[in-house]
């Protein structure tokens, strides 16, 4: 895992900075009986085929609205594969479903606030007639002692962010706050997209 920069803010009463902006939690949430997860959702611990797409890490760090970092803070995401589908009774996509790929994981973050998944890029899915949705990551972060915080994260550059009707709710500077890059580093297999949560 890379390291992060997460000093405690000197004084702890400055002003508070804001949380990172909400997105809905869409209708795609797991249900119950989902396989149980881990922060693995490329390969799981009873499959031994990888699922398909590019993979890549997503990695951050939690912090508080005082710039310090979340320990044990319960980091949930949920995504479609790399055809665009869902793992989910009401989704009637037809794309391709991938049964080795896991769909949602979770992970607890470390004494720095860190976490990290391995996953894959999300495909576009129709949203609607006329409305593509843009690859995006849902997140649900919990800690007891801060308020459930439910985003999204979105890549910079796709084209179909400029015409997305749930990010264009949002102002630029909030959505590009929900933006990450792909950027592959000398010591990485995959290409790791950067996504840091403030509570």
């Amino acid at each position: 895992m890379h390291t992060f920069e997460t000093t405690p803010a000197e004084n702890s009463a400055a002003p508070s900075q804001r949380a990172t902006p909400s997105q809905p939690s869409g209708p795609f949430y797991p249900e119950k009986g989902t396989r149980q997860p881990n922060a693995d959702l490329v390969l799981s611990p009873t499959d031994a085929e990888l699922a398909k797409g590019q993979i890549i890490w997503v990695e951050g760090v939690v912090r508080d609205q005082f710039d310090r970092p979340v320990e044990q803070a319960l980091v949930e995401i949920w995504q479609a594969c790399h055809s665009g589908r869902y793992h989910h009774s009401e989704d009637t996509n037809t794309a391709e479903f991938d049964p080795h790929f896991q769909y949602w994981g979770r992970s607890l973050t470390n004494e720095k606030g860190q976490y990290r998944f391995r996953t894959v890029r999300p495909g576009v899915y129709p949203a609607e007639t006329g409305w593509d949705r843009p690859p995006h990551i849902h997140f649900k972060i919990s800690h007891v002692s801060h308020t459930p915080l439910i985003t999204q994260m979105y890549f910079a550059g796709d084209p179909l962010n400029d015409v997305d009707q749930i990010l264009q709710k949002l102002d630029r500077q909030m959505q590009n706050e929900l933006m990450t890059e792909l950027v592959q580093a000398e010591d990485e297999l995959w290409p790791v997209a950067t996504f840091n949560i403030r509570l």
